[in-house]
């Protein structure tokens, strides 16, 4: 993930800005449940060679990746769906080797969002619904990635695309013009707009783009994207603040959380994952998660870095 990216982290504030006001609304709006949250954690792909021997068993073959990826996460950031939008048959078989509590995140193919009126007056937007309809219940939240040139002056072609997009697929919108939070006044519009359409945004904690992290919750589903740098001591420290603040929306008016870990190249993402497992079932013993259990291939078994 080159978005935000920075050659040195030195002097970056990491830390945690406060909720919008917004959030305490939308969280005893939202309908309750009596289910726990549910927590998903994942990366950004499966197909990852360096992760044989560590998060794969040796041996691995690539038609394998999948299932051993689905045993070790329950969610994926699906980024395949960004170049193409996926025929029956590729769908099919992700449902079929993919473990009973998996879900997917399929990200809106560029086609769509990166068009000049976002699908509308095509048949993409249909395309691609009635493909991810063939995920069933294993499909989590999807999520558009708006271009870095969609700014809040195009706001009402975004509020025309959710209008389009079918209700019953779970939607995440991720902004990153500046516009969108160079005052206090779009920000909110932005929240309302989507709160008022039962969607989420989501939530970029990256070095170079402070703005993006605006911790806004606008539905019963938050999906965090969480950047690290290579493991560095930051990371950790980010986690465990991340962990709090996941405690304290943990409730009856959120019902989903996504938390994708990007790490350079994709290689250390399983390790930071791990770490977030490890804390959250630590501090938030009545939150539902599962994330991976390392391999140590020297003795055989499940190792541990913390």
């Amino acid at each position: 993930m080159k978005f935000g990216k920075l050659p040195s982290i030195e002097g970056i504030d990491f830390t945690l800005p406060s909720d919008p006001a917004t959030n305490k609304s939308v969280l005893e709006n939202n309908p309750h449940q009596t289910a726990p949250t549910r927590i998903y954690i994942g990366c950004t792909g499966w197909s990852m060679k360096e992760w044989i021997g560590r998060v794969y068993p040796k041996g691995t073959k690539v038609k394998d990746y999948l299932r051993y990826y689905s045993q070790q996460f329950n969610t994926i950031e699906l980024n395949t769906t960004h170049y193409r939008i996926p025929d029956e048959k590729t769908i099919n078989k992700w449902y079929e080797e993919s473990t009973a509590d998996f879900r997917f995140c399929p990200k809106i193919p560029q086609s769509i969002s990166h068009s000049r009126e976002l699908g509308l007056g095509t048949e993409l937007i249909p395309l691609f619904s009635r493909a991810v309809d063939g995920l069933k219940e294993k499909l989590g939240c999807c999520f558009i990635q708006l271009p870095p040139y969609f700014g809040i002056e195009r706001i009402d072609l975004l509020q025309r695309f959710i209008k389009a997009f079918p209700g019953h697929i779970p939607l995440a919108i991720e902004v990153r013009h500046e516009s969108w939070f160079e005052s206090p006044q779009n920000t909110e519009r932005l929240f309302d707009l989507l709160a008022d359409n039962g969607l989420s945004i989501v939530i970029t904690d990256v070095a170079g783009r402070r703005d993006v992290l605006h911790m806004g919750i606008t539905s019963p589903i938050a999906m965090i994207r969480f950047v690290g740098n290579g493991l560095h001591a930051s990371d950790y420290i980010r986690a465990d603040d991340w962990v709090q603040r996941l405690k304290s929306w943990s409730g009856p008016g959120l019902h989903e959380i996504y938390l994708f870990s990007h790490e350079p190249d994709n290689l250390l993402a399983p390790e930071m994952a791990d770490y977030f497992t490890t804390s959250i079932q630590n501090h938030l013993p009545k939150v539902q998660v599962r994330g991976p259990q390392l391999i140590d291939n020297d003795e055989g078994e499940q190792m541990s870095l913390f």
